[in-house]
């Protein structure tokens, strides 16, 4: 009778509004950092669909930096990531933190002195680890010095810190056609020869979409670890894949389900493999002849001519503690302003390490460039730069 189709009508109506709410409750949402849009999903299942797509659509990468020191009892990234990461608007899927090795570890102090707090790397890394959401990769890096670009754009300038507490935490977000992981290898005390199979394991090879590889080698004073480091590299030394990092001091994060912690003597490489047809990649060395502004600008113009999209782009620069100002006779900043000068928009991030791996290279979508002669580029380094940008694609 007549009541049913009221009924249906105003449950209509209701449907309609509703539906169209959807628009609504989406713009709003829009408008919150993640964590506050992660407490809003709970509400109700229309504003969970809405959150979910709203996160989808979050696919810029976002950093937070740590250019203070502050009070002692905890590492200034520690509390910058506290604080930011309630306004970021990206959910991190894959975390890259590097901090200085001086005050992450806090200093040794001889005799007993009462009140003294030794920070300690492990608490540290566990504050960091803390802070993140628990499904996600985070890599954690402890290294002489720091490049970082300060937070809140893009085109703000980076700046070399050479000494004094710095840090920083790379936020990538879950991004369609792009697939980033974490890997580790370290030396086996007992074999001589490195098992390749853990390559495939790793994603490192019969992966026709690895584009850029970021390695890192620890305890790299070790006997052996050179040899270990090769023993990495060179299977990864192909024509199509940028290759690009340096000696750390040591890693103090790993996680993922299948890396474990290692015994702390050992030596190694971690890193972070980048896989996708639409990353764009390009690398330049600056080796110990560049050592005024005209010629690290010259090196600059080699990285721009890769014509790398530059929106949704990071830079790094992988720097031997040898450069810098002592380098440039005092001239402090000078690699990070060149790059500046030419890449006015691309945030640049990196340290100051213990030896550089990298090469010139470029891997661009239409343009690849396979090993025709057997000669491979050497890609171990001292006392050079190594500058990269790393496109991740057209982002929303």
């Amino acid at each position: 009778g007549r009541g049913g189709g009221e009924a249906m009508e105003s449950a209509a109506k209701g449907g309609f509004v509703l539906a169209n709410l959807a628009e609504v409750v989406e713009r709003v949402l829009g408008f919150l950092p993640t964590k506050a849009l992660l407490r809003a999903a709970c509400v109700c299942r229309l504003w969970r669909e809405c959150a979910r797509r709203t996160l989808r659509t979050r696919q810029r990468i976002a950093w937070v930096s740590a250019l203070e020191p502050g009070p002692a009892e905890s590492h200034a990234l520690v509390r910058a990531l506290a604080r930011e990461l309630e306004k970021v608007h990206v959910l991190p899927q894959t975390v890259l933190y590097i901090a200085d090795a001086e005050t992450f570890s806090g200093h040794e102090e001889c005799h007993e002195q009462k009140k003294a707090r030794k920070r300690n790397s492990k608490e540290t890394a566990l504050a960091l680890e803390k802070l993140l959401p628990k499904r996600c990769q985070v890599l954690g890096l402890v290294t002489p010095g720091i490049v970082v670009t300060p937070m809140g754009s893009s085109s703000n300038q980076p700046q070399e810190i050479e000494e004094g507490e710095a840090g920083f935490a790379l936020l990538f977000p879950k991004i369609d056609g792009v697939k980033i992981h974490t890997f580790h290898f370290s030396k086996d005390v007992k074999n001589r020869v490195f098992d390749e199979s853990k390559f495939a394991e790793a994603g490192l090879k019969n992966n026709p979409d690895l584009r850029v590889v970021l390695l890192f080698g620890y305890n790299s004073w070790k006997t052996g670890a050179t040899r270990f480091l090769h023993q990495i590299v060179n299977p990864l030394n192909e024509k199509s894949i940028i290759l690009a990092g340096g000696q750390v001091e040591s890693f103090t994060s790993l996680t993922s389900e299948n890396n474990h912690a290692q015994p702390g003597d050992a030596c190694g490489v971690v890193g972070l493999a980048f896989s996708g047809p639409q990353i764009q990649s390009a690398t330049v060395l600056l080796d110990q002849d560049v050592a005024d502004e005209r010629t690290a600008e010259a090196a600059m113009q080699r990285l721009k001519a890769a014509n790398i999209p530059e929106h949704n782009t990071i830079g790094f620069m992988f720097a031997c503690v040898g450069r810098g100002y002592r380098h440039y006779k005092t001239k402090r900043n000078m690699e990070a302003d060149a790059f500046r000068k030419f890449f006015p928009n691309v945030p640049l991030f990196g340290f100051f390490g213990h030896g550089e791996i990298g090469c010139d290279r470029i891997v661009t979508g239409n343009f690849v460039l396979r090993e025709c002669n057997d000669i491979k580029d050497d890609l171990l380094h001292g006392y050079t730069t190594v500058m990269t940008l790393i496109h991740l694609g057209s982002a929303k």
